[in-house]
């Protein structure tokens, strides 16, 4: 299926993907053999419900520069 998508969705869509991507700290989580799996999924929940505000305020501030002064 091929969603008809316009580019500022497109955009948000991928500015959304990309700060999810960058705020979580894998590489710490990843390389510590003594984080659990268990650990590994409560913080990657922890984190991506953290950066939930931050994309919708990405998001508003895009779509309303104005808001931002």
């Amino acid at each position: 299926m091929i969603l008809n998508l316009n580019k500022k969705t497109k955009m948000y869509i991928l500015l959304a993907v990309i700060w999810f991507i960058i705020s979580l700290p894998l590489p710490w989580i990843i390389n510590n053999p003594d984080v659990s799996e268990s650990s590994f999924l409560t913080i990657l929940g922890i984190i991506g419900i953290m950066s939930i505000p931050f994309v919708m305020l990405a998001i508003v501030w895009s779509i309303k520069p104005e808001l931002t002064t």
